[in-house]
């Protein structure tokens, strides 16, 4: 995994958006799928420079006083928590394990595949304040603390594999551990649940583990959002006529979908054959961006340990509002923010809301599905290989324990 490439200038903000909000004319035609597996260049002019972090844009409307457009979805926020370092707590997502305690407050969730075809999620929190139990939370993966680190947020898990243990241990990384010395004030465990399902955390345990730790809360001087976001009161429409009323990942063990609903322009999220529920709210939970992140990879060793690359930009998918264009995506620092490319190599604008990510095994890119309203998936009958597949997940996620 190529953790430390050479840092890439980024793209201007300036030039032509593929993706534009309602209120512009839109006339870029939509373009061929590029291959996942290909290698993808967004390079930008020489005289490109950085940007520095800024406020995003201002809207036709004045943003009120004392509120602050947020990193993470591009709605107002109050400043207090707008500008305030997000935590990323890793998310148990197993059966077992869910319904999920606190999900509903991250601004965006990560999904990525583990060991044995399970996925993990993480939470990127700003507005959790509320939150007496946020959970459970299970164990590290070494990709993840790049996601995280993108966000300049302060990484959460309760424990780590052998190789997500070196990167913990840089100065670059702010991290609370279930397994380190202080764990007991951090997290606590539940009566209703078996371990290693029932390790929660709260706001006030992240808030203690911040303070021991002497960590920061205010973003660093010089980091720079990776999202950039359509006025708060417009909406972005896509190019194209690709609909997108039904997108399935193709993950194999718990096989999540989301539905789009026309009325509220959200997409619901299902899993394990049902609605996936914030377990404190009961209800079900729902995003206005989907971002699919196609990524190389290989096994780090026999036990399956995923090496997937935070750094080889790729293609992928953005869809919301009903309808998925063809992206591109960069890093343009190790542990800096990941950038999305329409096309033509210009910066997307995404919808105010929350974003779901997910990242896709680009060798897996079979398996995604999007699919118009009315149409019927490909995927009638689950193969041998698959089964195989869900075998193996089924294996892993039974002595999935914590290191």
């Amino acid at each position: 995994m190529k953790k430390y490439a050479k840092l890439i200038l980024m793209l201007g903000l300036a030039g032509t958006m593929l993706t534009g909000c309602k209120k512009e004319e839109e006339t870029v035609e939509n373009t061929p799928t590029p291959t996942p597996t290909q290698e993808v260049e967004a390079t930008p002019t020489p005289e490109a420079e950085v940007l520095e972090a800024e406020e995003p844009e201002p809207t036709e409307e004045p943003i009120p006083e004392g509120y602050v457009v947020s990193y993470l979805t591009g709605e107002y926020v109050p400043e207090t928590i707008g500008r305030r370092r997000p935590v990323a707590v890793m998310l148990n997502n197993l059966k077992p394990a869910c319904p999920q305690a606190g999900i509903a407050n991250a601004g965006v969730i990560y999904e990525a595949p583990v060991e044995g075809g399970i996925t993990r999620l993480m939470g990127v929190f700003e507005d959790y304040d509320n939150l007496e139990k946020i959970g459970s939370v299970r164990s590290c993966r070494d990709y993840y603390i790049f996601y995280a680190s993108g966000f300049n947020a302060i990484y959460t898990h309760y424990g780590q594999s052998a190789y997500a243990l070196p990167f913990l241990e840089l100065p670059e990384v702010n991290n609370l551990s279930g397994l380190a010395g202080y764990g007991d004030q951090v997290f606590y465990r539940t009566t209703d649940r078996k371990s290693p399902h029932n390790a929660y955390t709260s706001f006030e345990g992240i808030q203690k583990g911040i303070e021991i730790n002497g960590y920061s809360q205010e973003y660093d001087e010089n980091f720079t959002p990776g999202y950039a976001f359509c006025g708060v009161d417009d909406e972005v429409e896509l190019p194209g006529t690709t609909e997108a009323s039904v997108v399935k990942p193709g993950y194999f063990l718990n096989e999540p979908w989301f539905e789009y609903n026309p009325e509220d322009k959200l997409y619901y999220r299902f899993q394990y054959g049902d609605k996936q529920i914030d377990q404190l709210t009961g209800e079900q939970i729902a995003y206005k961006n989907i971002i699919l992140q196609y990524s190389s990879w290989r096994k780090y060793d026999e036990n399956g340990y995923l090496n997937i690359d935070v750094d080889a930009s790729n293609v992928g998918k953005y869809i919301t509002n009903g309808k998925a264009i063809d992206i591109t995506w960069k890093k343009h620092e190790p542990w800096g923010a990941t950038f999305y490319y329409d096309t033509n190599g210009n910066q997307i604008t995404m919808d105010t809301g929350k974003t779901w990510v997910c990242i896709i095994q680009d060798t897996y890119a079979d398996r995604v599905e999007i699919l118009g309203s009315g149409e019927q998936s490909a995927q009638t009958d689950e193969s041998a290989e698959d089964s195989a597949a869900q075998e193996a997940a089924e294996d892993a996620a039974a002595s999935d324990t914590e290191y």
